[in-house]
């Protein structure tokens, strides 16, 4: 049956038999669900990869099924998180992926947790504050990690070896500015441009678990496919002055404190965060805030309405409230509703 399944990718002569039970055997660790996350986590478990980790913080609304295909108008309905859609999802594209769906904002507190037994990462977040985080992780921990971003029509994306090429600060040794770059909410964003990113990141990602590393395009690589560039700057090696892999100052892994709320950009939302690990017992919690109205709950987030907000907790003490780009009003609900 297995032979039968990937019968056309072992006859690519770069895989093989050989290739196709190193993808059997492989375990990834995809962060973030939304977009390109949502295209990697379908092409790997297509092509067999045997063990995934999405890890991703959000639940499926109406906008992101323009792009993000694992899911469907049932999940935007149901308010699921991506991590679950995604698993349920993949149970049917592919039944012999394990899938390890992990509901959670990737943070200090985490992120080397999720590295544990994992080969490989591939970037699917929207911001840069996770992707500087995990390049720290990764260079601690000496994790091949593959980053990749895409926004309007224009997309780059960069295989960093520990060790062996740049990390993402001898690159950008620092992150934009707040408002500096375009996001998929004030630019859009295009399906093509997904596709194509994650395809090159997908296939670096074969590339190293099947052991081509000769193969690797050894680049930090741009495209636009609405003008129809493409560019490749070739890497230099890496620089030893870089504060994470030259020097080895985590500073993104070390900081005393994480944000404890955050804006989401386009979103009139609000992310706020308990400022220590917690788990809530959603049926407990349904039972003090079922006087409120519009409660609803599935099993991973209880859903209500307050004061012209909607307010989505998640099983992780996390919330985010629509309806508000005001952290104070956001942190007021916060503690007044949840409380943790």
């Amino acid at each position: 049956m297995v032979s039968e399944r990937y019968s056309r990718q072992i006859l690519f002569a770069e895989i093989g038999p050989t290739g196709q039970e190193r993808l059997l055997n492989a375990r990834v660790l995809i962060v973030g669900c939304g977009a390109l996350g949502a295209a990697h986590a379908e092409m790997l478990s297509r092509a067999g990869v045997g063990h995934l980790r999405i890890v991703d913080r959000d639940f499926v609304e109406f906008t992101n099924l323009q792009r993000q295909t694992l899911f469907k108008e049932s999940d935007a309905a149901e308010r699921m998180p991506k991590a679950i859609a995604a698993r349920e999802r993949i149970a049917e594209i592919n039944s012999d992926v394990s899938v390890d769906a992990v509901v959670a904002d990737v943070n200090r507190s985490n992120v080397e947790q999720l590295l544990d037994e994992i080969d490989l990462v591939i970037d699917g977040t929207d911001n840069f504050q996770v992707r500087y985080l995990l390049n720290d992780a990764c260079i601690k921990h000496r994790r091949t990690w593959i980053y990749g971003a895409a926004v309007s029509s224009y997309g780059t994306t960069m295989t960093i070896i520990p060790g062996e090429t740049p990390c993402l600060r001898c690159i950008f040794e620092d992150m934009p500015d707040a408002g500096s770059s375009p996001t998929c909410d004030t630019a859009g964003v295009i399906m093509p441009v997904i596709a194509s990113i994650s395809s090159v990141q997908v296939s670096e990602a074969i590339k190293l678990i099947v052991g081509n590393r000769g193969s690797l395009h050894g680049s930090l690589m741009q495209i636009d496919v609405w003008e129809n560039d493409w560019r490749k700057i070739k890497l230099r090696k890496p620089n030893p002055e870089c504060p994470a892999c030259g020097l080895y100052r985590f500073d993104f892994l070390d900081a005393e404190a994480q944000e404890f709320s955050a804006v989401l950009c386009g979103r009139n939302a609000v992310q706020i965060a308990p400022p220590a690990p917690t788990t809530i017992d959603l049926k407990t919690f349904v039972d003090r805030v079922g006087h409120l109205s519009e409660v609803k709950q599935n099993d991973y987030l209880v859903r209500f309405t307050i004061d012209g907000n909607e307010v989505t907790v998640f099983r992780d003490g996390r919330a985010i409230i629509k309806g508000t780009d005001d952290v104070s009003v956001a942190r007021s609900l916060y503690a007044r509703y949840v409380g943790v």
